[in-house]
């Protein structure tokens, strides 16, 4: 096919990157390239577009990554040839896999949509300095980093984590307490296997993160759904329904989905309940760097005295989600136990990707960008909520949060959130329903819709005109 058909446009909305993965996606689709067929070399193709090499690399490991191309090292890369093998070759066949995903495990493999939630800007990443970083460690690639992988992670990016909490959310650690994961399911994995056992009950917020909430259900755990209200969870009803649970899964800085701080009064409390029935709080700090008014608040870490918080974050929300790295920061009583338990799971993975992490940190990157993120989101969090309110007036309500990446919205409707999120779904719209995050069923609905991809005002406007469209229909 004529190469100079994939050049995307300067004055498109849409990143460079994103442009060029949707013409390649077309380009499959319609026929032009076939199952098979060798695609341009990186370096070739940006030449050709006079592209940055970046650009494309991020287009074809989106391609790669979502199963269109195959990567075949020196022998460069193909069209997959699994693409002819899904049915009928031809425009159908390719059609009906590149139609929108109304799932979000879907779009989490690499389709961006608009509203979608859990994804950073991925326009404003420091590219330029994360390939300079990663080409270094790369190059001086000695035995250590060719050997097996430390389970329980990179020692540096562990020290580095733990001099991060130490500044930036009062947590003292050693980087001994630190333990590298393979993505915030790894660290509920580690716990899992470590300190509980199937069939132990725990408390859950509801509404909570369902991806999580779906990860323990499989792991044999009986969770309880606590209920949130404008103080985080109630611990008042998580002790009359489970008093005696093994553990409690939080999200006290920024509750995820309602975006309420866990109130200090329940903080002490649940301290309290925690260190009297011997259970365990894991606390989900997952975004809590994106704090618009005011200083971040204090981890719940921070505030534990006998050793029972198991404190989680990640560096999805904060870099970008393809590096499927997280860490978990135990009590140092329990050090031993975890180690042990790193030891036959599959930990982090390979070191490269630790050790740019940790050179990121350590060079003042990660401080610069969380910076620079905050004046972002704000900016972008406003696109979205004045173009709701300009095209909903005063038939939706914004739930007001200090920080995060999504917000919450209330439609005074009949119809149920469930509905309109499908329906919006359906056209290509990740907008997500509260109910699919509740474990009881509530009369309180609402939509969650992320707006860290929306670089222009007129972008949010855009997504929000097709949105009411769609919701007038229903």
């Amino acid at each position: 096919m004529d190469i100079q058909r994939l050049k995307p446009s300067r004055e498109h909305d849409a990143p460079l990157y994103l442009q060029l993965y949707r013409r390649y996606r077309d380009a499959i689709a319609t026929g032009k390239l076939h199952p098979g067929d060798r695609v341009s070399s990186v370096r070739s193709l940006a030449s050709a577009l006079n592209l940055a090499r970046g650009t494309v690399e991020m287009a074809y490991q989106m391609l790669t990554s979502e199963g269109y191309f195959l990567a075949r090292g020196p022998a460069g890369t193909i069209v997959s040839p699994r693409l002819g093998n899904l049915g009928e070759p031809g425009h159908a066949t390719v059609s009906r896999l590149l139609s929108p995903a109304p799932s979000r495990l879907q779009a989490e493999a690499g389709q961006v949509r608009p509203f979608q939630l859990g994804l950073p800007a991925l326009d404003a990443f420091p590219r330029k300095t994360w390939a300079r970083l990663a080409g270094h460690n790369l190059r001086v690639l000695d035995a250590a980093a060719m050997s097996y992988p430390d389970p329980v992670g990179y020692e540096p990016l562990r020290r580095a984590i733990a001099a991060y909490l130490g500044i930036s959310r009062g947590i003292a650690c050693t980087h001994e307490q630190v333990f590298v994961t393979a993505g915030y399911r790894g660290a509920l994995e580690l716990v899992c296997r470590t300190l509980l056992r199937a069939g132990d009950a725990g408390w859950y917020e509801d509404p909570g993160y369902i991806f999580a909430r779906q990860f323990l259900t499989r792991a044999g755990m009986r969770l309880e759904p606590v209920p949130v209200d404008e103080e985080g969870l109630n611990v008042d009803i998580g002790q009359q329904r489970a008093a005696e649970a093994r553990f409690a899964v939080v999200t006290p800085t920024h509750q995820s989905p309602m975006g309420v701080a866990l109130s200090l009064p329940r903080r002490l409390q649940l301290l309290e309940w925690a260190s009297h029935r011997q259970a365990w709080i894991i606390e989900d700090d997952y975004d809590s760097e994106f704090r618009y008014h005011g200083r971040p608040l204090p981890a719940l870490k921070s505030l534990d005295r006998d050793e029972r918080v198991l404190y989680t974050g990640t560096f999805s929300k904060v870099l970008f989600p393809g590096l499927r790295l997280a860490y978990l920061v135990v009590p140092e009583p329990q050090i031993e136990r975890f180690t042990d338990s790193a030891n036959y799971l599959c930990g982090p993975g390979s070191i490269l990707p630790q050790a740019t992490v940790a050179d990121f940190m350590e060079q003042g990157h990660f401080a610069r960008h969380v910076r620079r993120m905050r004046s972002l989101y704000a900016a972008r969090r406003g696109y979205l909520v004045d173009a709701l309110v300009q095209a909903f007036g005063s038939c939706l309500h914004v739930q007001p949060q200090a920080g995060g990446i999504h917000v919450l919205a209330h439609l005074n409707t009949r119809c149920k959130d469930k509905v309109l999120a499908e329906a919006a779904q359906s056209h290509g719209l990740a907008v997500e329903a509260l109910s699919q995050w509740r474990m009881r069923r509530s009369p309180q609905g609402g939509l969650l819709m992320g707006f860290a991809g929306f670089i222009t005002n007129e972008q949010a406007v855009e997504s929000v005109q097709s949105l009411s469209a769609v919701l007038t229909e229903c």
